[in-house]
């Protein structure tokens, strides 16, 4: 059984949402920095917890229901003392909604507070507030079966702890991968380096088709900029106040830590797929593409029990995630729930990879129901929109969910919402373009901003007008007028305040935990500047890289490569992977670069010699180029010069673009 180590950092770019507690700034002091909240915000939260039944206690009886034990204090530390996870440091989220907080997100926070160790149904148990998905626990014959263990060494070391002080010391006898992001199997070394050497090589462990390759590769590529961008999502650099993170809507928020992977012993590849593992029943649902690329359901006959994964959760899901992502097909996702109705319809209790379980055969059909409605409206409703001639904006701004779908607390926007779901359908179809000419080529925004603010009068009058706007509360169009003079003048400190006081106002009318912290962490941004460091390096990504295909690792490399200054520019560069008995085969013509797998090219540039890891290690910074292409580590045959060339073609990305102010 191979184990691969890969750095906590990197696996952020590759998967999915998540771990940005790592961050190097430490989380400012916004109550100090943040406005308070304003009369239009307050009349604007209290409409909120009139129009919903926030006194509903059905789904905090649910949440708490079965609960074992709760751990005193639920800190969790690295080997080195490093704050990994904090529980307490949400504590503050108790009674009413504070003004600066949507009642409905308030309310789901205080849903995502309740953890401990639970009692789902005779022989299951789940481990909630680990981290920011649940660790489940499934008896069998001889062990325990543990289901999607967190994103972390640490995090799922200290969960499985938790379970053994009250529910016994046993074995691990299998691990159930539901899908490919990261915080439901980075910590798989966590359950499984307690186990005996000999004892964890016999562990099977089953996962979806697909998933070692989606585990490891999805959206590397673009990972610096999705890096970047889930900082603002997940509000890593924002306080854990009422005016800063108070939930993501999914879970509290991501874990920190040594995250880690293991290759599946067995992959499912269809739906209805039965095996026995460990002496319990299992019938799996392959629903690849839906949340995530590799993924699948589970349901247990013996038990009644239906295992949504992360197909269905307590609020809508996102079709387009914040982070930046490929957009995923609403149709497929809806039918696969459909396909789950159909399958599992008898099923008497539920449990999810996110939030709390389910009891009760109408209650789960109805919520799947929901589920499945929600997103088939969005889908459907977008397409009518689209061919009476509406755009992407009209469309967010007129799609509304009906009353069923939308007085449901599951269906809630507390991590994707309508309008942005909306834009997704849209782009799935048709692409960023709308239709309209005057987008097709538009100036770019400090071009356009500085001519828009010369328009409007200057930078004076647009902040006079910017000015009676908030006042009466109309916080989209000032952020639309003073986007345009920040662009336009990034040092002018009175544009930027009255902007971040703007976001402050939208942060907390927000009912979606990454809406919020996208505001609020573009308020922290205009008032303080970019993080003073980057949330990791592409350094960082060698043992990912270790683990991923060869053709994925090329096909980043190619990313990384200086298209400009390559132009005019031919270079054939065989690599050969001593320890892997690999040839590869490097070219650049027309400023592009290609890669083949294959016999060397007799004429080409240059020939190196050199171990993957050595390799891996020039191309992430780790090794000094030219010292290691003339040190005894390589044998390089043809011109060195040549080979020195085509590396210095590879790119270094800039980790801490800023976002809210133009990049400089």
């Amino acid at each position: 059984m191979k184990i691969y180590s890969i750095p906590k950092q990197v696996m952020i770019l590759a998967l999915m949402q998540l771990s940005l507690s790592a961050c190097q700034d430490s989380p400012s002091n916004l109550d100090a920095a943040n406005s308070a909240a304003s009369m239009a915000t307050i009349d604007a939260n209290t409409a909120v917890a009139k129009a919903l039944p926030l006194e509903d206690q059905r789904d905090f009886e649910e949440a708490t229901r079965g609960l074992i034990a709760t751990p005193d204090n639920l800190r969790i530390t690295s080997d080195n003392g490093e704050l990994i996870w904090d529980m307490p440091a949400y504590d503050f989220i108790q009674g009413k909604a504070p003004a600066t907080v949507n009642p409905s997100l308030w309310r789901q926070a205080q849903l995502n507070n309740i953890h401990g160790l639970f009692e789902v149904t005779d022989g299951v148990y789940q481990l909630r507030g680990f981290d920011l998905a649940n660790m489940s626990i499934i008896e069998g014959d001889s062990g325990w079966i543990i289901v999607d263990p967190l994103t972390s060494k640490e995090t799922s070391r200290a969960a499985l702890s938790f379970a053994r002080k009250h529910l016994g010391d046993k074995p691990i006898s299998a691990v159930i991968f539901t899908h490919s992001h990261m915080d439901h199997f980075g910590g798989v070394m966590g359950v499984l380096n307690q186990e005996q050497d000999g004892q964890q090589e016999s562990v099977e462990i089953f996962a979806p088709s697909g998933f070692m390759e989606e585990a490891t590769s999805e959206n590397v590529m673009a990972g610096t900029t999705m890096t970047r961008r889930a900082m603002f999502m997940y509000g890593d650099r924002l306080e854990k106040s009422d005016r800063g993170h108070v939930d993501s809507g999914l879970g509290k928020g991501p874990a920190s830590g040594s995250v880690g992977i293991l290759k599946p012993t067995h992959t499912i590849t269809r739906s209805g797929e039965t095996h026995n593992i460990d002496g319990v029943e299992f019938v799996f649902q392959n629903v690849p593409g839906s949340e995530a690329p590799a993924e699948f359901t589970f349901y247990l006959p013996q038990k009644k029990t239906f295992c949504g994964a992360e197909m269905v959760s307590r609020t809508m899901h996102n079709i387009y995630t914040l982070r930046g992502a490929k957009v995923r097909d609403a149709n497929k996702w809806s039918a696969y729930i459909d396909q789950a109705i159909d399958l599992f319809g008898e099923a008497d209790v539920y449990f999810g990879s996110h939030h709390w379980p389910m009891w009760g055969n109408d209650a789960i059909v109805g919520f799947l129901e929901k589920q499945r409605d929600t997103y088939k409206y969005i889908h459907d409703q977008t397409l009518r929109l689209a061919s009476k001639g509406h755009t992407p904006k009209e469309i967010a701004e007129l799609l509304e969910l009906p009353e069923p779908l939308n007085s449901n607390f599951s269906n809630r926007g507390y991590y994707g919402t309508v309008k942005h779901n909306a834009k997704a359908v849209y782009q799935g179809y048709f692409g960023w373009y709308d239709g309209n000419p005057a987008n097709l080529d538009p100036l770019p925004p400090v071009d356009a901003a500085k001519r828009y603010v010369s328009l409007m009068g200057g930078a004076e009058n647009l902040l006079a007008s910017a000015q009676k706007d908030f006042d009466r509360g109309d916080y989209r169009w000032v952020a639309e007028l003073l986007n345009h003079l920040v662009f336009a003048e990034p040092d002018n400190q009175q544009a930027k305040e009255l902007l971040a006081k703007s976001y402050d106002q939208m942060g907390y009318q927000a009912e979606s935990g990454p809406w919020r912290d996208v505001y609020l962490t573009g308020a922290l941004e205009l008032r303080q500047g970019a993080p003073a460091k980057p949330l990791g390096n592409i350094a960082q990504a060698a043992d990912l890289l270790m683990a991923m295909p060869r053709e994925q690792f090329f096909k980043t490399m190619a990313v990384m490569f200086k298209g400009p200054a390559a132009e005019g520019k031919n270079y054939t560069i065989n690599v050969e992977f001593t320890d892997r008995n690999e040839n590869h085969v490097l070219t650049v013509k027309n400023a592009v670069l290609h890669h083949h797998m294959g016999q060397p090219v007799a004429d080409a540039n240059a020939t190196i010699r050199i171990t993957h890891e050595l390799f891996l290690k020039i191309i992430t910074g780790q090794a000094g180029l030219r010292d290691t292409v003339f040190s005894d580590d390589v044998s390089v045959e043809g011109s060195k010069l040549d080979l020195l060339g085509f590396f210095s073609l590879i790119d270094k990305p800039n980790e801490i673009f800023n976002i809210v102010t133009p990049n400089r």
